[in-house]
């Protein structure tokens, strides 16, 4: 009988270093990262945390595996919120549902798709899944309008044949789309990115009080120019 609520203490404690990390990345940055002061924070051992982190890298990945999850979930919800018929609706809902996850959860956003942390190379084979499936919805939009005969990606770089072994690992785990479709989404998501990224950083040019019409111009102009109406 007690071993249900062991485990339960275990996840607990498991999730309760995970938000302590979290804040220390708030206030400090996540290169900052000390597994010795998260065990202070929140008054057990340095040996205790090394039972569930053995190494910080090891707590790295599983923010960003956590990170990568919460933003893929907040993509695939937007995208289902529109009926499958209406691809112009799931694009811009997509479009629209990346910034305000990226804006409210900034630290996780940053720790995904910011500047790398020094000294950290994150283990492909546990993080590729939950990041292939992040950008999922946005590339099965993308491939729906391949498909539709909607997709005016006409003259589109091919992807460098040193390189397409990471897209067949991609479609492993976020679904067998043609590489045309992936590659369109990945440039889709390079410039949505690029907008966040600087709003963020509270660098982005003066277009008004935030980047909301900057950003809703650009998704506006990413539709026009890849769905043919």
């Amino acid at each position: 009988m007690a071993r249900p609520l062991k485990t339960a203490q275990q996840a607990g404690l498991q999730e309760a270093i995970k938000a302590t990390a979290w804040k220390q990345i708030a206030q400090y940055g996540a290169p900052t990262l000390s597994l010795r002061a998260i065990a202070r924070e929140l008054g057990i051992t340095a040996p205790a945390i090394y039972n569930y982190f053995p190494r910080r890298d090891d707590l790295v990945t599983a923010l960003i595996i956590d990170a990568y999850t919460s933003f893929g979930d907040s993509q695939v919800q937007a995208r289902d919120a529109m009926p499958e018929n209406d691809l112009t609706g799931r694009m811009l809902a997509i479009g629209m549902a990346y910034r305000v996850w990226a804006l409210g959860q900034p630290q996780r956003y940053q720790l995904i798709f910011g500047t790398p942390i020094p000294g950290y190379e994150a283990p492909m084979e546990r993080v590729l899944p939950s990041a292939a499936r992040s950008l999922s919805a946005l590339v099965s939009v993308v491939d729906a309008m391949r498909l539709a005969g909607k997709l005016n990606a006409q003259d589109f770089p091919e992807v460098n044949e040193q390189y397409k072994f990471s897209f067949d690992m991609w479609k492993s785990y976020g679904g067998n789309y043609d590489i045309l479709s992936l590659s369109v989404a990945v440039l889709i998501w390079a410039r949505v990115h690029g907008i966040v990224s600087l709003e963020i950083a509270n660098n982005l040019p003066p277009f008004g009080k935030d980047g909301n019409a900057l950003y809703m111009y650009e998704l506006m102009s990413l539709i026009r120019q890849f769905i043919m109406e």
